[in-house]
Parts: structure tokens; C-alpha cells; sequence
């Protein structure tokens, strides 16, 4: 039977992500509208949101933290480009968006002693494999395959190299490992549900050493110069942006701040999504026809939690028709307004994505399921595609 209850907040698309529970667009009265983001009004406001994002992602004083354009992307492409090519140079890929890093550095960037270390959909790379000596580039949490790294134990504190990790999905969802890492980047609309646009870029005392010391051969456009005359352009670190940013979606990243502080914090916020995981698991565990991609039960995300279609009629359609079931299947539940954007990334394997992340309340997916199951079972109907 159909359903009668519908989740609170349908949106479980993993970026832009839902706001947070009881966000409202009058929360943000005190943005610095029609100010310059170069005003004393502007920056304060720009500095708040390093500080709150130091305290409550506990990152180490000697850690600079800047607000750069392009979300994550943009401060990603600029850690490369800027650092990049003064040693060999590691590449981790097990989904899309570290596979696409990897394409950058090879075909863009064209470093000629870039080494690939890679694993299919569903695992990790052989982190034992990794050489320290060079420069390491990886992603923490696999927003397309569901796969995180269970902990930073494999990085080793003593490395010549640089360690880059894009961690737009897995930060406020786990607890980082930053004496490890040297660049890490994030953007406000994953976890905290923010807004896009802007980047976080969180560079070590070793980064800022590289960056001072080394000039890569090849030319840098402004938005990606990170420092003049040798030195760091340490303005960027105390709020003084390269290029003009929303002030609203400042004052959003800054209200999403304030909740994860209200309720608790960083642990508040890995406590949520840790519980939405676990919520997820129970239904896995019950309903024949899913699965988790991520195969290791320690390397299943929290947030990013990827599904396959284990049905065996499914398993045996190519994976062109495979993708256009999933497509109904999403398009029933959006046209119930009971799930929004849920459908595997386009380079993954057919089926389905849930986020799991802080601002998505567990009640919701428990909603969620029947709806799920009912919908499966329409289109198994209609498909021939059936339940065992």
C-alpha cells in the first residue's frame, strides 16, 4: 500500500545538501547586504567564519584557514596548481571526483612522475602502498561511492611530502586527523547545509613552507595566487577574499555554525550522521532488494551513503537500462515529494545516493523507507523487474 506519511523535509540530495532543522531565511536579517565585502562589517564577518570554523573543527593554531572562490573545486584546483610538481606525486582514486584530480595533475597540470593507486567502486586503494616521499593527493570521504577512510592511522607524521586531501563531504561528519594533512579543502554546502560558491582552504605550517620556497613553472592566474614577492598573501587568512562573495551566503555559513555549536558541536555532528548511517543500515539489513556499495563496513560513509540494486532481475539488465529504472524510480518518489535527488552520480553504478549528513533528521528516513519499498514494488510491476 501506498505510504500516507511524507518526511518532513524531503531533500536528501548530497549537494547542495538540506538546511539545517528549523532553518529559515529570516535567520538571516543580519547579512551585510549592499556592504563591501572589504568594509571593517564585511571582513568581521568573513573572520568570524574562520575563527567559528577553527573552534569547532578543532584545527591547530598554526593552520591558516581561508575563504577562496569556486567551493570546493576552486580551493582544490588552487592547492594543486600551486603546490604541486616539486615531487613525485601520489594519486588515491576510488570514485569520480578522485579520479578527476587524477586527470587534472596527469592531462592539465602534465606531471611526468604522477603515480596512480586506485580501486573500483566499493573499496579503498592499498593505503600500505602509499610513498610518503611524495606528495599525496586524495579525497577523505568518496561523495560518489560511499566510501571514507575509516581514520587517518596510514599517514605517516614523519613525510617529506605534502599530504592534499579534498574533504568536502567527510568534514563535520568525522573527526580529522590535521597534524596529518596539509591541505585540506571543504565547501559550506555539504554538512552544515550551506549555501555554494565558496571554498574552505586549510593549509599547514608545511604548505605555507612549499608555497613560500617553491614557484611551479607554469603561470597562475589571480585566483589561484596564493602568495606575492614570495611571501603567503596572508589577507586571505584573516578574511580579505580574492574575489567578491555573497555576504548572504557568509551570513548562512555562519548560521549554520552557530547550530552545530548550540547542539553540541563537533561530536553532536558526528553523532547525527553516524545515527542516520545506522538508520539506513537497519533498513538495509531488513529489505532484500538493496545494498551498501562501500563493501567494509568501517569504510561506509555517513554522510554520502551510496546503495545498489541487488535484485537479480535488475543485475542482469545492461547497465544503460539499469540507469533508466533508477530514473523512475527517483521520478515517482520526486513526484510524490517524498525524496529529491537521489539517484547515483552518473559515473557510479546505477542506484541510488542518500545523504546522511548532520542537518538531515533521522525521522525523515525512517519515513522514508516505506515510500521506498512501495515505489520499488510499483515499478517492479510495471517493468517486469521483480522482487526475489
Amino acid at each position: 500500500m501506498k505510504p500516507s506519511n511524507r518526511p518532513h523535509n524531503p531533500c536528501f540530495s548530497s549537494g547542495p545538501c538540506a538546511k539545517r532543522p528549523g532553518w529559515s531565511v529570516e535567520l538571516l536579517k543580519d547579512a551585510a547586504l549592499g556592504r563591501s565585502h572589504r568594509s571593517a562589517y564585511g571582513k568581521a564577518k568573513l573572520a568570524e567564519v574562520i575563527e567559528r570554523s577553527r573552534a569547532l573543527l578543532d584545527i591547530p593554531e598554526g593552520w591558516r584557514i581561508g575563504i577562496v572562490p569556486a567551493s570546493d573545486t576552486g580551493a582544490f584546483e588552487m592547492a594543486l596548481w600551486s603546490l604541486l610538481g616539486a615531487k613525485g606525486v601520489d594519486l588515491l582514486v576510488w570514485e569520480s571526483f578522485g579520479r578527476g584530480w587524477a586527470k587534472d595533475v596527469t592531462d592539465e597540470l602534465r606531471l611526468p612522475d604522477a603515480r596512480l593507486l586506485e580501486a573500483p567502486y566499493g573499496a579503498l586503494p592499498d593505503l600500505h602502498a602509499v610513498d610518503f616521499a611524495r606528495d599525496v593527493v586524495f579525497v577523505w570521504n568518496g561523495t560518489t561511492s560511499g566510501v571514507t577512510l575509516p581514520d587517518g592511522e596510514w599517514i605517516r607524521r614523519e613525510r617529506e611530502g605534502l599530504t592534499l586531501c579534498d574533504a568536502t563531504s567527510g568534514v563535520f561528519a568525522a573527526r580529522l586527523p590535521w597534524e596529518e594533512l596539509d591541505v585540506v579543502t571543504y565547501s559550506w554546502q555539504k554538512v552544515l547545509g550551506g549555501e555554494a560558491g565558496q571554498g574552505m582552504l586549510v593549509l599547514s605550517p608545511r604548505a605555507v613552507e612549499r608555497l613560500e620556497s617553491y614557484r611551479p613553472e607554469r603561470p597562475l592566474p589571480k585566483i589561484f595566487r596564493l602568495t606575492k614577492k614570495g611571501a603567503l598573501i596572508e589577507g586571505i587568512f584573516r578574511g580579505e577574499t580574492i574575489n567578491t562573495p555573497s555576504l548572504l551566503s557568509v551570513e548562512d555559513a555562519l548560521d549554520g555554525l552557530r547550530w552545530a555549536e548550540e547542539i553540541g558541536g563537533l561530536e553532536a555532528l558526528i553523532r547525527r550522521s553516524r545515527v542516520n548511517l545506522e538508520t539506513v543500515a537497519e533498513w538495509v539489513g531488513r529489505t532484500p532488494w538493496v545494498d551498501f556499495l562501500a563493501r567494509e563496513p568501517a569504510q561506509r560513509s555517513s554522510t554520502s551513503i551510496c546503495l545498489s540494486i541487488t535484485d537479480p532481475a535488475f543485475a542482469r539488465l545492461e547497465a544503460k537500462e539499469q540507469r533508466r529504472v533508477v530514473g523512475r524510480l527517483v521520478d515517482l518518489l520526486e513526484t510524490e515529494g517524498v525524496a529529491y535527488d537521489i539517484a547515483s552520480y552518473r559515473e557510479a553504478p546505477p542506484g541510488l545516493r542518500l545523504w546522511g549528513g548532520a542537518t538531515v533528521e533521522r525521522t525523515d528516513l525512517e519515513v522514508l523507507f516505506p515510500w521506498l519499498d512501495w515505489a520499488w514494488n510499483e515499478l517492479a510491476r510495471g517493468t517486469g523487474v521483480s522482487r526475489r
